[in-house]
């Protein structure tokens, strides 16, 4: 069997029926490096009738002085379990790419070795876990296990089974974010990619150009959805006044309980009846002025790429200055149903493997793990070290550091 380009048809047609299929292994995510700042190359190992036995994109990026390194996203479409076939394309791989001046490849296979036991955080490995040992025996340098968002990919995502999924299973407090949004009138949207601008209200420093070619190159195979998160002022109205008369009707009870009875526990329910009166009362009020003003305004949003039997959330955000909301928690509670019916798996996408209260990404674990996903883990990076030498010399003077460790840029 030997290396070779491969047209964009036959990739196509191999990737979409591999096991290990995903989107960074498409022809639209080449096009998509192709705006910033990589060549890509589409090869297969080809034995002598033609048959396809291992894929890849390889995206090529410049490196030091007059070398390049590779990478290949989410890994190689190949039998990783195949030992004889892993071996021989990686030695054929390297005899290609030698040629092209290319030190290194990278890979992050799309390979889950287990999952996270949500109760006390230890890992469960399945027979996977032995790949990693067979990667290094084959020459693969094995990279350190990213605990945050160090390395290219995340080490973990939160990956809902959307056959097996139960609200009532969500966190308490994931819940009651939830109802309470549907009370204020929240509703999910289609949006476009000019819609995209709007995300700039949320987050100051999103990339508009880079998720505006996202969505053009995905797009073409109807391979992406962009969702918005608004007002139905109207709705919103009723509800509050609604619990506004509901929660007055228990006010005006615990008050004539109160003139034949005192105690403490009785005051305590009494103040806090005012407290979520007041707070209806508020919410009145705001919808009000939101039907008068009749301005649409944008709460939270999220971009989704479809790829077989998966969506992902590939970006999401929510306007801070709706935060009483709770826009988030309703944005991928919706993006949840409005999926469950047509995908397998929904990938909520990275948290961080530091699950103590104190990690910086408390907050984002505590969100996406209050929908109850599958915390799974993946095999991690490695490197198919082509040129030993030059490999050294760019990892000893910090280059390799510098164009892969996010907390250098």
């Amino acid at each position: 069997m030997h290396i070779t380009p491969l047209s964009v048809n036959d990739f196509d047609n191999f990737q979409k029926n591999h096991p290990l299929a995903n989107y960074y292994q498409t022809i639209n995510y080449a096009m998509l490096m192709a705006e910033n700042n990589y060549d890509y190359e589409l090869i297969g190992y080809v034995d002598s009738e033609n048959n396809i036995h291992a894929a890849s994109l390889i995206l090529i990026k410049p490196i030091g002085i007059k070398c390049f390194y590779g990478y290949a996203p989410r890994g190689f479409l190949i039998d990783y379990s195949d030992t004889n076939l892993l071996n021989n394309f990686s030695k054929d791989l390297s005899k290609y790419y030698y040629e092209k001046n290319v030190i290194f490849i990278k890979i992050n296979p799309n390979i889950l070795i287990g999952t996270i036991n949500k109760k006390d955080y230890t890992p469960l490995y399945d027979s996977n876990f032995e790949i990693r040992n067979k990667l290094i025996n084959l020459g693969y340098k094995k990279l350190r296990d990213n605990l945050y968002f160090e390395a290219s990919l995340p080490r973990f995502d939160a990956i809902i089974n959307t056959q097996e999924l139960d609200f009532e299973k969500f966190s308490k407090n994931t819940k009651n974010k939830i109802k309470k949004a549907i009370r204020k009138g929240l509703y999910l949207k289609k949006a476009s990619k000019e819609d995209l601008n709007y995300f700039k209200d949320f987050d100051s420093t999103f990339n508009t150009y880079f998720y505006q070619d996202f969505y053009t190159v995905f797009a073409k195979d109807n391979a992406v959805d962009l969702f918005l998160v608004t007002i139905d002022y109207s709705t919103f109205l009723n509800n509050s006044e609604k619990a506004y008369n509901k929660e007055l009707e228990r006010n005006n009870y615990l008050n004539e309980k109160l003139a034949h009875f005192y105690s403490e526990k009785l005051i305590n329910s009494k103040m806090n009846s005012d407290r979520v009166l007041l707070s209806y009362k508020n919410d009145i009020l705001e919808a009000t002025k939101g039907l008068a003003d009749k301005k649409e305004v944008y709460l939270a949003g999220a971009l989704v790429i479809k790829n077989n039997d998966t969506a992902t959330i590939v970006y999401s955000s929510f306007n801070k200055n709706y935060k009483r909301f709770a826009a988030n928690y309703f944005l991928y509670y919706s993006i949840i149903n409005n999926y469950k019916n047509e995908f397998k798996y929904l990938n909520l996408n990275g948290i961080v493997g530091d699950f103590n209260h104190e990690n910086p990404y408390t907050g984002l674990n505590r969100f996406k793990l209050g929908f109850n996903p599958n915390i799974c883990e993946y095999i991690g990076e490695y490197d198919l070290i082509i040129e030993p030498k030059s490999y050294d010399i760019l990892l000893n003077n910090g280059i390799l550091a510098k164009e892969f460790n996010k907390n250098n840029k």
